[in-house]
């Protein structure tokens, strides 16, 4: 049997194909934990390959399902958001609520960070409050060990009631030593004696008037003492998944409104106001924690995250921060920038050879040359230009930025920047999305999600490109190469290019911040929200999973969806330089046309009209440039920097010309895949106009105000 709108409640609601017990003794498990638990190597340890990955009806918050075998029994496991807390303040945490309590789960598993257990018993006694069956994973094991960190694993279960297993879940017999306690645990129909959180007296008193009201509407269906305890609090979006999931609606109920308006009557002249009773429970929550850790956790004298606020003191200062923070951005990139170089050059030497083929193949079956020239000059070579130049850069930082992310880094830059965010009226997690816009804003527009507040959301996404992607940086690169550093080469070049390319960016960094502050005293008023911000504990690197990673969720992911809109724009781009009216191209006429106005601007007509045909890829922005000024009809490729420089000046470029084109690639509207993404993120053809033009806006008003000054000084002339 599946999961229907009946059983669910509208909120949880998955898709009947998501959920399908084959079998009747299948068992479906959710599984639950804070972030950066391991909750993830957890689920991929298990499931293998065997999952499938979507998002939750009505809602940008992605779901994953997995599936494996244990002595002939499949177990479906469900992957909820990482979440503190089933007291819900956002979308991940409202979809982990809702399955838990409302989805019908045959087991609740709730992975645990074993060097912050008592952190994370917080949402382990929610759980268990709610009734439902719970097994604790307290994953980390090694690292535990490692901070000289003991766990008495058999009391934490005697506490709790509820079995309890540690793991590694890294390492495979960890996970034998989880799925054998499942089955056994799973199969026994014994009942157990869960832990019971007691409260203050005036909170155990009004509980008790509503506890039997409650059993006599609802059954067993949810846990009296639990929906008592949430009525209390008077949540109106887990009042209507009640409603939903029971078919009763409680609040209309009028014997259950005079109790209820006893109960809160009762609190109100013991002083308990709803602030101050939300205050008591979570108060009641993190005391039993804390007992339970000192009944079971016991650390050895100066062991216990010593070392990890040594490094934070560095990491995370006022002044030593925001230096590393810089540092390891301009290493970064000249890694970046020193290592993509060769594989480029091999995959464009590749791709030429395949096109040679291809038009040896055309040639020898009589191909029309205009077709040829369509299909082999314009969709392939625009594309493999597009791969050749994208991948090797995006093959080497999405890797790096997945190494800063799985060894704990990316949260330090988060609370380095929350405060600079806040002044901007935004959310500190904005920084986390626009460190993902270095590899992709596509992908940093998709890591929005995790910002609760739709205002702050709004903000991150239509800021998000002023910081380059990967696909500007070969733009960038070789004008700061050609006309700022030389193009003498060697790795004294490419460490002063990637130290400008950090200046340039810093620009961009320094824009986000004023349009984000604009935006928010203007049309997105409103002041920032708080959110609970976690620093995990620094550990080793999995390379292994860091690659497959880095390389199959966003690199080709990436890749696949630039390269789906490169092909049709090379047709056109071909079409444009091939076809003639009047004895020019069609590429020329545009050229000419935007030229009054782009020299404004610093630019000519040539750099505007590139920039308009690289909306589908940034990747292709010079290109375009070079066979508009070498009427060639194709993109041509040439063998060095030198010889682009002199062709850059013999069609009137200055160090001013190089200086604006770097600005205006830096601030102009977004690539069509990063606009499509942002179209589906908002749902809204206004805001996603609007991400196109304020970039825009912004990057013309800075190339005219900087040629202006520039002319009226006489420099860079």
């Amino acid at each position: 049997m599946g999961l229907t709108n009946a059983s669910v409640g509208k909120g949880a609601t998955m898709e009947a194909e998501w959920i399908v017990k084959q079998k009747d003794n299948d068992c479906v498990l959710a599984l639950a934990g804070n972030p950066n638990v391991g909750k993830s190597t957890v689920f991929n340890g298990l499931t293998g390959m065997n999952q499938h990955t979507g998002n939750w009806p009505g809602k940008t918050v992605t779901n994953a399902r997995g599936v494996f075998t244990k002595n002939g029994r499949r177990y479906i496991l469900v992957d909820l958001p990482g979440t503190y807390s089933l007291m819900a303040h956002s979308k991940e945490e409202e979809v982990a609520r809702n399955y838990i309590c409302f989805g019908d789960p045959d087991a609740v598993v709730i992975v645990c960070d074993a060097t912050c257990l008592e952190r994370n018993l917080n949402l382990v006694l929610q759980t268990i409050e709610t009734g439902k069956k719970v097994l604790v994973c307290v994953n980390l094991m090694d690292e535990a060990r490692r901070k000289h960190i003991r766990i008495d694993l058999d009391k934490l279960s005697d506490l709790l009631g509820t079995p309890v297993v540690g793991i590694t879940a890294r390492k495979k017999d960890s996970l034998d030593q989880l799925t054998d306690l499942l089955e056994s645990w799973t199969t026994d129909c014994t009942d157990s004696q869960p832990i019971r959180i007691v409260y203050q007296k005036p909170i155990e008193q009004a509980i008790e008037k509503i506890m039997p009201c409650i059993e006599r509407l609802v059954g067993d269906a949810l846990s009296s003492r639990w929906l008592s305890l949430r009525l209390l609090c008077s949540d109106a979006s887990l009042q209507e998944e009640i409603t939903a999931y029971t078919g009763v609606d409680l609040m209309t109920n009028e014997q259950l409104k005079t109790v209820l308006s006893d109960a809160k009557a009762l609190l109100e002249n013991a002083g308990f106001n709803e602030n101050v009773l939300n205050d008591a429970i979570v108060s009641s929550l993190v005391q039993t924690a804390e007992k339970i850790s000192k009944k079971t956790i016991f650390v050895t004298e100066n062991g216990y995250e010593q070392k990890d606020r040594r490094i934070d003191r560095i990491l995370t200062g006022k002044i030593t921060g925001y230096a590393v923070m810089l540092a390891l951005l301009a290493l970064i990139f000249w890694i970046t920038i020193s290592g993509a170089n060769y594989p480029s050059s091999l995959l464009s030497t590749a791709f030429f050879r395949i096109q040679v083929w291809l038009s040896d193949l055309c040639m020898a079956f009589g191909v029309p040359d205009w077709l040829h020239g369509a299909l082999v000059l314009g969709v392939y070579r625009v594309l493999a230009w597009v791969i050749s130049v994208m991948l090797p850069p995006m093959a080497i930082f999405f890797p790096l930025f997945t190494l800063l992310e799985d060894i704990g880094y990316l949260p330090r830059i988060a609370f380095n920047l929350d405060k600079p965010f806040k002044r901007c009226r935004a959310c500190g997690k904005q920084a986390l999305t626009m460190c993902m816009g270095f590899g992709c804003n596509a992908a940093g527009v998709v890591g929005c999600r995790i910002i609760d507040s739709p205002r702050e959301r709004l903000l991150a996404i239509l800021t998000n490109n002023f910081v380059p992607c990967n696909g500007r940086f070969p733009t960038l690169i070789s004008l700061l190469t050609m006309f700022f550093v030389g193009t003498c080469g060697g790795a004294t070049a490419s460490l002063l290019s990637a130290l400008m390319l950090t200046g340039v960016i810093l620009i961009g960094i320094l824009t986000t911040f004023l349009s984000t502050r604009l935006l928010s005293s203007t049309v997105l008023k409103g002041m920032p929200s708080s959110f609970t911000l976690e620093l995990p504990p620094y550990r080793r690197p999995q390379i292994g999973k860091i690659l497959i990673r880095s390389v199959f969720d966003r690199t080709l992911f990436v890749l696949g969806r630039a390269a789906a809109v490169a092909a049709p724009a090379g047709l056109i781009i071909w079409l444009m330089a091939n076809v003639t009216v009047s004895g020019s191209s069609l590429l020329c006429h545009c050229a000419d046309f935007l030229d009054p106005f782009a020299r404004l601007m610093g630019l000519d007509g040539v750099i505007l009209i590139a920039f308009i045909l690289g909306f589908p890829a940034n990747e292709i922005v010079i290109p375009i440039i070079i066979m508009a000024y070498m009427s060639t009809g194709s993109l041509t490729q040439l063998d060095s920097l030198v010889e682009m420089k002199e062709m850059f000046l013999q069609n009137g470029w200055t160090a001013l010309t190089a200086l604006n084109t770097m600005l205006f690639s830096l601030m102009h509207w977004p690539c069509s895949t990063t606009l499509m993404t942002i179209k589906k993120e908002t749902g809204s053809l206004k805001w996603t106009l609007f991400a196109a033009l304020l970039p825009t806006a912004i990057g013309v008003v800075l190339c005219l105000c900087t040629t202006t000054l520039a002319r009226l000084l006489g420099c860079l002339g």
